[in-house]
């Protein structure tokens, strides 16, 4: 097994894994959503006046609907579709009534749900310059740096990078572009917090980049959360056999191990 898969595992079970983590990925919610005074004040009219499409248009308009609807999707992308279609609006209507003022403010304010907040949080980390070496926004600054370098960008930036100078071929942007000991590497993190589909998916676009064999860089995994829980998951199985021989690490050992290769 790679030596750093290993020691993650070692560290995921043996040690206060979990907060340590938190400093890499500080999922603290957002405050509450905030929802304009005068919209409000036109969302308790339509609601106790019996207006039933203004309120729908109204509620649209908000980043989170109240309810959870399979139409919903369809009238915020053709608002149009709200007049030619009462029985709809009727249906979703009756819902809303039954939902209530009170419950429809309390759930179009709720915060933003922390997985959605977890992908910038490796590069914020990254940038705080835990990893010890220059981190360069520029690629003509980073491709002249003479020692250990990172390259800053947002994820298409460093794919982008990646295709151009490193033979990258996959469609995804990357987390991590930087050159250690005069040998470029690249990376994707991931933030893995249950099991199954979503997190599946997260799983297997890490492991397609270190299966390319086209790429002219180490490639990396750095892979934190349920996947180093011991047992019959098969993201635990998958690492210590599948892909044991690739290097699949936690953030925590990261630093140790682009001072060594």
């Amino acid at each position: 097994m790679n030596y750093f898969t290993k020691l993650s595992i070692e560290i995921a079970n043996k040690k206060n894994y979990l907060d340590y983590l938190f400093q890499v990925y500080p999922t603290i919610p957002d405050g509450m959503r905030e929802i304009d005074d005068d919209v409000w004040e036109k969302i308790e009219s339509a609601f106790n006046n019996n207006r039933k499409s203004e309120l729908i248009h109204l509620l649209l308009s908000l980043e989170l609907f109240p309810i959870k609807d399979s139409y919903i999707a369809y009238l915020k992308r053709d608002p149009g579709a709200i007049e030619r279609n009462p029985g709809t609006v009727d249906r979703i209507y009756g819902r809303l009534v039954e939902l209530g003022l009170e419950k429809i403010r309390e759930r179009i304010t709720q915060p933003k749900e922390t997985n959605r907040q977890i992908g910038p949080m490796f590069k914020r980390w990254i940038n705080k310059g835990v990893l010890g070496a220059p981190i360069y926004r520029q690629e003509e600054d980073f491709l002249k740096a003479p020692g250990n370098a990172i390259l800053d960008g947002s994820d298409t930036q460093l794919g982008d990078f990646a295709r151009k100078y490193l033979n990258y071929t996959g469609s995804k942007g990357l987390d991590l572009v930087a050159k250690f000991n005069n040998k470029y590497v690249v990376g994707e993190a991931k933030f893995l917090t249950d099991f199954g589909g979503h997190q599946n998916a997260q799983f297997n676009d890490a492991m397609t980049l270190l299966l390319n064999k086209d790429i002219k860089a180490v490639k990396i995994a750095i892979l934190d959360g349920v996947l180093y829980i011991k047992g019959n998951n098969k993201m635990y199985k998958d690492i210590t056999t599948k892909y044991s021989e690739h290097n699949i690490m936690s953030a925590l050992v990261l630093k140790k191990f682009l001072y060594q290769i």
